[in-house]
């Protein structure tokens, strides 16, 4: 598909609106226009604003007026690409025409800015989402919001991260090695990275930084042994302010890497929240997407988690996975309800660029889109029946159905780490091999990022060279 973008620079929301209907298709950018090859999308700011869809027998376009601020006009251009594309294909989009990660930050902006009850007629109209996903954001934003007026001037959160796993998973594009492979790599990493979360601390002690939670993710956290959880966990404790820490989580993700031993050393270090994430609860669909446990063994791992204390579980599970049915996806949920788990995050399944599936091929088709939107249709009338509450919501390219991903929880178990990093409310200071570190300011447009290295050797071999970096927290918070 070709994007013809004449006289104007908007062709990255273009792009973006494109895509939502076109998800395996490349879309190339054309800036001037000698002849059109089909299929195209022809957009053009002159005397009016155009945009024209020729594809086999469709061909439409239509135009208004060069009136307004450059935004206004952006919106228009999009507004016109998205109807057009509508009735191209028959499809009308859950989100309508926002492409952004944030929708519920957006939805608190305008709302802030214009008003509650504007903020949803902007939405419906402006953007065309629909009224199911309007509702499920007011829901979000309103428990979202209690969490964010928890967080002071000079708060921050920590995340730790751990790029290990027993295997990756086929939908999976985060930087992580197989424990097979690089276990060789496991005992120094442990090493440094106590070293990199002691001088963290002392940076963010002598600038008098309030700690409100810590998230260890990866990767997989426990894949490592109970002696090294002990270790790293241990030197977040003794030398951060925990005094504030409102929340400690540690992601146990695999249920195959889960031991009472584990457990026992995260209970002894306060961890208070876990993560155990079967993802699905059919053996077939685990299978496919490389998981190399059981059903039984993420059942079996809740209910050791349980016997050793832990009373604040998230479980994860993922719709739209190869294979994956409606039947087997609403049997997923029924079987995590029964469990009674205090925190459940349903994620839509992302086609990633660098992931397995990406790499064979597998693509989003419409039947698949549909289903998905069944599953999370079905998902969200059971959870609110439950009085599970929506608590954090974050989208993705290339998400099947152009969905979502939401955090449920009951009612005062929401994780308030990750409201805090999709809301971007304040400072996360990053550890570990492909952490960022994102330094906020009361201005609630401005971040700074530090980079660590993303690869573990490559965190490894050049420690010093990366943890001089940290230096610019100083700076930050001193300029």
């Amino acid at each position: 598909m070709n994007l013809y973008v004449i006289n104007h620079g908007f062709h990255y929301e273009l792009e973006n609106v494109a895509r939502l209907f076109f998800p395996n298709e490349k879309i190339t950018v054309v800036r001037e226009c000698e002849r059109k090859e089909e299929p195209y999308i022809y957009t053009e700011m002159s005397d009016k604003l155009t945009v024209e869809v020729k594809a086999g027998d469709f061909n439409k376009s239509l135009n208004t007026e060069n009136t307004g601020e450059d935004n206004e006009k952006e919106l228009s251009l999009a507004q016109m690409l998205y109807k057009l594309l509508c009735e191209f294909t028959g499809i009308n989009q859950p989100w309508g025409l926002l492409t952004g990660v944030r929708p519920i930050k957006l939805f608190r902006n305008v709302s802030n800015e214009q008003g509650f009850e504007k903020a949803k007629e902007i939405f419906a109209n402006d953007y065309y989402v629909s009224p199911e996903k309007l509702d499920l954001a007011v829901m979000t934003e309103e428990n979202e919001r209690k969490i964010i007026e928890l967080s002071k001037p000079d708060s921050f959160s920590l995340y730790v991260g751990v790029p290990f796993c027993p295997s990756r998973c086929s939908y999976c594009s985060f930087v992580m090695s197989s424990i097979e492979r690089a276990k060789k790599l496991v005992d120094p990493y442990a090493d440094l990275l106590c070293e990199e979360i002691k001088l963290t601390a002392e940076i963010a002690n002598k600038l008098g930084l309030r700690l409100e939670t810590v998230y260890f993710g990866g990767g997989t956290p426990t894949t490592l042994s109970a002696e090294q959880l002990s270790k790293v966990i241990g030197t977040v404790n003794g030398n951060f302010n925990m005094s504030a820490c409102r929340e400690f989580t540690v992601e146990a993700g695999r249920p195959d890497t889960i031991t009472a031993e584990k457990l026992k050393a995260l209970k002894e270090n306060n961890v208070d929240r876990i993560s155990i994430n079967p993802q699905t609860l059919n053996d077939d669909v685990l299978r496919e997407i490389g998981r190399k446990h059981t059903v039984q063994q993420f059942f079996d791992a809740f209910a050791l988690a349980r016997k050793c204390g832990f009373t604040n579980i998230n479980t994860d599970l993922i719709a739209g996975l190869p294979t994956d049915t409606y039947e087997s996806f609403k049997n997923s949920v029924d079987g995590i309800l029964a469990l009674d788990a205090e925190c459940i995050t349903v994620h839509t399944l992302s086609m990633k660029r660098s992931s397995t599936l990406t790499e064979k091929g597998v693509t989003i088709d419409r039947e698949g889109a549909e289903t998905t939107r069944k599953m999370l249709e079905y998902n969200q009338n059971e959870l609110l029946k439950k009085n599970y509450i929506p608590y954090y919501l974050y989208r993705q390219s290339r998400m099947a159905g152009n969905l979502e991903n939401v955090g449920w929880s009951k009612k005062g178990y929401e994780s308030l780490y990750n409201v805090y990093v999709m809301d971007e409310t304040h400072t996360i200071l990053g550890c570990g091999s492909g952490a960022v570190t994102k330094l906020k300011r009361n201005n609630p447009d401005y971040l700074e990022r530090i980079f660590n290295f993303k690869y573990p050797y490559e965190y490894i071999d050049r420690f010093e060279e990366m943890i001089k970096r940290k230096n610019a927290i100083s700076a930050f918070y001193t300029q």
